[in-house]
């Protein structure tokens, strides 16, 4: 099976604020094993970031003005997560603004959202440990991982993280097609409130829903990681 650990940063919060992606960071898993292989890339933004972006990513426009545009990434891009299942912390901020960037430039690939699955893994969190906090920080420590070098957000970076993160909380997995029935509603539900007000959700979205035993299995695998947890 092949994954792909995905992270963006912006400029803001919305690209219907005319808020623009600044780089994307892209890691590879196949069969649960990271890879090395990796796509990356700052971008020119063409306007400058907000204050609380500039000040947790440290970029300015002035650094990115020299930078490609999505335009110029985008096939590589693509090439590189297509066919694969996303994994994505906050799924629906990232799918926000790439495929506003997609859809701008009217390109003949569609939209993410409607060509891949994706896991989303702050409600796989939050299904895990309800109550709690749920960002990529608490959860390196809830998990012990060091990410004591993540001074500021960086979508490689993060995405490096994330990756250890969710090999963290799936482990004793047999099959990573095991998403209950909830979890792939709710992402649905996320994502369709907040991609909504971006760009129209296409109906053919990719949805995989685990069947009985499936379900059975998840559960008792969280089940046990609650014991263990106690």
């Amino acid at each position: 099976m092949r994954q792909v650990v995905l992270d963006t940063e912006t400029t803001g919060l919305s690209p219907q604020h005319g808020h623009k992606l600044t780089e994307i960071g892209c890691l590879e898993l196949i069969d649960r094993k990271i890879t090395g292989q990796t796509f990356h890339s700052y971008l020119n933004p063409e306007r400058e970031l907000d204050a609380k972006a500039a000040e947790i990513t440290g970029l300015s426009w002035s650094m990115l003005k020299d930078k490609p545009k999505f335009i110029n990434i985008a096939d590589d891009f693509i090439n590189f997560i297509d066919g694969a299942e996303l994994i994505i912390h906050n799924a629906p901020f990232d799918l926000g603004f790439l495929d506003h960037e997609l859809a701008l430039l009217k390109h003949t690939w569609g939209r993410v959202s409607k060509n891949l699955s994706v896991i989303d893994t702050l409600l796989l969190s939050r299904e895990l440990h309800p109550g709690q906090k749920n960002s990529l920080d608490a959860l390196c420590k809830r998990y012990a991982i060091d990410n004591s070098h993540r001074t500021r957000h960086g979508a490689l970076l993060d995405a490096e993280i994330l990756a250890s993160v969710y090999l963290a909380m799936t482990a004793g997995q047999t099959n990573l097609d095991l998403h209950t029935q909830t979890i792939a509603t709710k992402s649905q539900q996320i994502t369709e409130l907040v991609m909504g007000r971006v760009v129209k959700r296409s109906e053919n979205l990719k949805i995989i829903y685990a069947n009985e035993q499936e379900q059975a299995q998840h559960l008792a695998m969280l089940e046990m990681i609650k014991k263990q947890k106690k």
